[in-house]
């Protein structure tokens, strides 16, 4: 089947080469790249598929869209605006392009938590030597209980890696019923302030969501068991920050580490960049090598069986934004 699909701009670098070898690997298909935003709305009109994120101005304009492919695994917030939710078109997103990065880097923000490397990286700028060997210097992670909040394809690989460490892991989960490979069990997110009353670490991976917004505020902060870790490398919108700089403060949880924040960048004036509790990056859990190579086999793969009539990859529940 021929059909047109749109590289929505703006279009980033990586994005270059793809017209052409999308016209290789799919019969059929005619790539337009608008280069200007007076060219967006008559390319979008003939448009049967897109890449990108379509304000309600654009998807209006695409009378005949029926696939858009979403650029990010989790896009920003707006992607899913009311009239994209309510349009006819199908969403298909990146979910598991990054997740051996994602899941590498949050167990780099789980060891440095567990064996106190903020302290000591800020000892060392001080040049001051100050070891401590107190028992409670560190989480002991054999002897840990972790609880990882969102087990798709991230989560699911953090808990693997943890449980190579020996803690026993947990999960919570609206979709995923079977316990990943390293968990005990999976429970369902009523569940949740029971499960969070267990864990010595707790590892947020879900989605920003209409549920999800918001989901660690100071009550959940409350319901953890004091002296936790909490770590989070999905998405920001889903942990109140000032609830958490609240419960470091307090010494509810023992530290935080966070690679999204729920605004970013976090402002030069927020507590929580010289927090003694919290560590921050900025989030990059992504980074790492070949992205844009995975971006672009969704894409191809998707295109083939858009082209085929087959079903897509990847399906996003517009209402869920996941």
């Amino acid at each position: 089947m021929s059909f047109t699909l749109v590289l929505v701009p703006p279009a980033p670098q990586e994005t270059r080469t793809w017209p052409e070898r999308l016209a290789q690997a799919v019969p059929g298909i005619d790539v337009l790249v608008p280069r200007g935003p007076e060219d967006v709305a008559a390319a979008l009109g003939r448009a049967d598929a897109a890449y990108g994120a379509l304000t309600p101005e654009l998807l209006a304009a695409a009378d005949q869209l029926r696939w858009l492919q979403a650029p990010q695994a989790g896009p920003p917030p707006g992607f899913y605006h009311p009239s994209l939710v309510r349009h006819p078109v199908q969403v298909t997103n990146m979910r598991d392009t990054y997740t051996d990065h994602v899941a590498a880097h949050t167990l780099a923000l789980v060891l440095a938590l567990a064996r106190q490397i903020p302290r000591y990286v800020r000892e060392q700028s001080a040049a001051h030597w100050a070891p401590d060997w107190s028992d409670g210097a560190v989480v002991a992670l054999g002897e840990a209980r972790a609880l990882v909040v969102g087990t798709g394809a991230v989560g699911a690989e953090t808990g693997r890696l943890l449980a190579a460490f020996g803690s026993r892991v947990d999960g919570v989960d609206a979709r995923v019923t079977t316990p990943p490979p390293g968990f005990g069990r999976i429970v369902t997110p009523d569940r949740l302030d029971e499960a969070l009353g267990e864990a010595d670490i707790v590892i947020v991976t879900v989605p920003h969501t209409p549920r999800t917004e918001g989901l660690f505020d100071a009550g959940r902060f409350a319901a953890m068991k004091r002296g936790a870790c909490l770590v989070n490398v999905g998405r920001g919108p889903t942990v109140r920050l000032d609830d958490l700089v609240a419960a470091l403060d307090t010494g509810q949880l023992r530290g935080a580490a966070l690679d999204v924040m729920e605004r970013e960048p976090l402002p030069a004036g927020h507590p929580l960049w010289h927090h003694p509790r919290a560590l921050i990056t900025p989030h990059v859990a992504g980074a790492g090598p070949h992205a844009a190579d995975r971006r672009y086999e969704v894409l191809v793969e998707n295109a083939q069986r858009f082209a085929a009539g087959r079903p897509l990859i990847n399906v996003v529940d517009k209402t869920q934004w996941f």
